[in-house]
């Protein structure tokens, strides 16, 4: 008999409608806006709507989840930021778009080219999000983030990103890559250890 499909259709959907507001009743209200009811709406036990309530509920994005790269600076002992990036521009070479741009300068007193970006320009809506720079950067200079909300009506004058927007400290790449972080920060404390070995040893 025709129709059977969307009546079974519509008894599906009249079910989830029901059991939504049944939920709701269960949970008192705490169904939305917290971590443990975003699990069990979730989970494999959800019941009823389990939509997630964007922008007031978000998804945790995973620890190597990427979205656009920032530059990573230090602060000196001076308290001081000290960018890690020495515009070598290995990044701007490897990017598939092409949507690195590195302006670099010269000390007028030497004529040498001064190990730090005078500028640095991403242009996030070209930017694919591949990684690559991070991947091939030999300072750990440049790193992928998590910010993906950036959504603007002007993208000439809010999605071209300059140095001071990409530019973050060491403790928000720690705080976002706690894995990752601890990993380098171990093999950045090793190769130190052996090359300070090889100084006394020679």
């Amino acid at each position: 008999m025709y129709g059977i499909g969307v009546l079974k259709g519509l008894g599906v959907t009249l079910k989830h409608f029901i059991t939504s507001y049944v939920e709701d009743l269960r949970w008192l209200g705490r169904r939305y806006f917290n971590e443990d009811a975003m699990e069990s709406r979730q989970g494999p036990r959800a019941r009823g709507v389990f939509t997630v309530q964007y922008p007031e509920e978000k998804l945790p994005v995973p620890e190597e989840f990427r979205y656009i790269p920032f530059l990573l600076y230090e602060i000196d002992e001076d308290g001081k930021p000290q960018d890690r990036c020495t515009s070598c521009g290995i990044c701007a070479k490897v990017c598939p778009p092409q949507c690195i741009w590195i302006v670099r300068s010269n000390d007028p007193q030497t004529g040498r080219p001064i190990p730090e970006p005078a500028e640095f320009f991403i242009d996030i809506d070209i930017c694919m999000n591949c990684g690559l720079c991070a991947e091939y950067c030999p300072f750990d200079a440049i790193k992928m983030d998590h910010d993906y909300e950036m959504a603007a009506y002007d993208r000439m004058t809010q999605h071209i990103f300059n140095k001071a927007r990409l530019s973050k400290p060491v403790s928000y790449y720690a705080s976002i890559r706690p894995t990752n972080y601890t990993r380098e920060e171990e093999a950045r404390a090793s190769k130190e250890a052996a090359k300070a070995a090889k100084r006394e040893g020679g």
